[in-house]
């Protein structure tokens, strides 16, 4: 169902906005006293809010000179750019603000409960330059491979980049007090683009807004991001080196810089997903989310309250120094509240100009964001009451963060087995170049393929050796098989695994199913087996009936010549 504002709801909550910014100070939010709700006056929510919007516009043009200008190196202070009045309107055109629009825009179309597979089609359909994580994910999006698989690691080189962090602020915004559902949009709209460490770069940045409704200690609010991700994580590990290191030397922030530098650019440990040798620059490149996202918590910890001073210790951390800003700059702003922002924040703001790729002026946003925080307060168990004066207050369930599951883009997981379907691909106004994921995809809805070669000779053919439609794979490696994977729910009953595959006519290889890591069966397919050169091969799936499995299906070489797989079909049949 499409979400839509009557003009009537657009008029009271820009009245009510206008109100809550003229106000020389804003309510402070409260507990309640029963401790399973916070109170948030709507004015307050209104104030930090539209701070933080301000916050993340004057951060990102405050750092722009500076973007990936300095690696591996901090930014001198002789070389910081300077400050002055409308710098905050060089935000428009900056993907850090109109990327995030695309998603706060599925929100407000469609609502909270909008599927991944849609927020996917509306960042396919986008039509602004995009880089990485974003651009991988949008060409995976475009050839059929539907959220998360448009970035899980098996699809994309680039899961663990910044790319989600700097796009996570509306996720936050609209989620006061509530870091699962600031966890929840993570997932369907990080999801998009980024996994693991990726993600929860995002996760994190969201729920530091989260929380900045209702604390003001940076130590505190980072702990409070802190518990949104997976402890086990090397993002978390990298939080808790920038907490230890500011313990350690609390008025030194270039030595704590140091360390960072030293172990999450450096290290090559830290470093093991990191999207700088496929961006054909040298290794003091680092658009990794974890060294970026310590410069953000850097900032936050040696600013001490003081925003410019918070935003130029994360500028001059470097490498991504104008998202680093802007995220810093968002939730600092956001712990203040808009009438608390330094004049210079706001001299000059232009609330008539559009924001580029988008539909949304500053005033805008405000009322967006406000209408989606309701619903998401009152689908979390809250509730919207009206005080003794007459004003809205939100009444926020109190949460304990319940992070999304540990994985690791170097060591992922399986695939979901996502894909669009014809009808959704319909939806999705832009061609695609054939690619080997796109033909796996094609050929076989919900599989994917890992560590197979990928050039213009494998894929899908209309026609070979004598089959229609027959996928071409070859290992990439000699030291691992080429692997088909999905993941499926085996249906109850007696069902099989259904397989037909071919060999070149002087080659052979060897077929090895596996559920769950384990060798369900496996032969030879050669002129001996299969001496018309297509054999048709049964696995047994009874044992798992019922059962959510992880599927493989290996192309294994034997250690000779022309050992590429044949496959004319893959089916999953349940008996009659």
């Amino acid at each position: 169902m499409k979400h839509w504002l009557s003009k009537m709801t657009v008029f009271c909550v820009m009245v009510g906005l206008l109100l809550a910014l003229s106000l020389p100070r804003f309510v402070q939010a409260q507990s309640d006293s029963a401790g399973l709700f916070r109170r948030l006056p709507v004015q307050t929510y209104r104030q930090k809010m539209a701070a933080a919007w301000v916050g993340q516009m004057f951060g990102v043009s405050y750092g722009a000179p500076t973007e990936f200008r300095y690696l591996a190196r901090m930014i001198p202070e002789g070389e910081v750019p300077p400050l002055y009045p409308g710098l905050v309107n060089e935000a428009f055109n900056q993907d850090d603000l109109y990327v995030e629009m695309t998603f706060l825009k599925t929100l407000e179309t469609y609502g909270l409960d909008v599927s991944a597979a849609q927020a996917g089609i509306d960042f396919a359909n986008s039509e602004y330059q995009l880089w990485f994580a974003n651009l991988a994910a949008r060409d995976n999006l475009r050839a059929g491979i539907a959220p998360p698989d448009s970035g899980h690691p098996v699809f994309s080189g680039y899961s663990d980049d910044i790319d989600f962090q700097i796009e996570s602020d509306f996720a936050g915004l609209i989620s006061p007090g509530l870091p699962n559902s600031a966890i929840a949009l993570g997932e369907k709209f990080g999801g998009i683009m980024n996994y693991g460490d990726g993600l929860y770069a995002g996760q994190f940045i969201a729920c530091l807004y989260a929380e900045s409704f209702f604390e003001s200690d940076p130590l505190t609010l980072v702990q409070a991001g802190l518990s949104c991700i997976p402890a086990a994580s090397q993002y978390a590990e990298a939080v808790r080196d920038v907490i230890a290191w500011w313990q350690d030397s609390p008025d030194d922030w270039e030595a704590t810089w140091t360390q960072i530098n030293d172990k999450y650019t450096r290290n090559l440990a830290y470093r093991l997903y990191s999207s700088s040798e496929e961006a054909g620059t040298r290794r003091e490149f680092n658009i990794d989310a974890k060294v970026n996202g310590a410069y953000v918590v850097m900032g936050l910890l040696y600013g001490g309250g003081d925003p410019l001073r918070t935003l130029t210790i994360a500028m001059r951390g470097g490498q991504d120094s104008d998202c680093n800003t802007a995220s810093v700059a968002g939730v600092l702003a956001a712990i203040m509240g808009y009438d608390a922002l330094p004049a210079i924040y706001t001299a000059a703001l232009d609330t008539n100009q559009e924001f580029s790729y988008t539909d949304y002026r500053f005033p805008d946003l405000l009322v967006v964001s406000e209408q989606l925080a309701r619903e998401a307060i009152v689908a979390a168990g809250g509730s919207i009451e009206t005080d003794a004066n007459g004003e809205d207050v939100f009444l926020i369930p109190i949460q304990t963060a319940q992070p999304s599951p540990f994985v690791q883009s170097w060591a992922p997981g399986y695939t979901a087995g996502t894909s669009y379907t014809p009808e959704q691909m319909a939806l999705i106004h832009f061609d695609a170049p054939r690619t080997f994921a796109r033909d796996v995809a094609q050929f076989a809805p919900g599989w994917a393929a890992v560590d197979c070669r990928e050039s213009d000779l494998f894929g899908l053919y209309p026609e070979l050796l004598g089959r229609p439609d027959v996928l071409l794979t070859q290992s990439q490696r000699t030291t691992a098989p080429c692997r088909l994977i999905t993941r499926l729910h085996v249906p109850t009953g007696s069902s099989t695994l259904a397989v037909t595959v071919g060999h070149y006519p002087q080659g052979n290889w060897r077929l090895v199913a596996k559920v769950d890591g384990v060798v369900i069966g496996e032969t030879v397919i050669s002129a001996d087996t299969a001496p018309e050169n297509w054999l048709d091969v049964q696995f047994d799936l009874s044992p798992y009936a019922g059962q959510d499995v992880n599927l493989e299906l290996l192309n294994q070489g034997e250690g000779k010549m022309w050992e590429n797989g044949y496959w004319a079909s893959i089916e999953v049949r349940a008996a009659s």
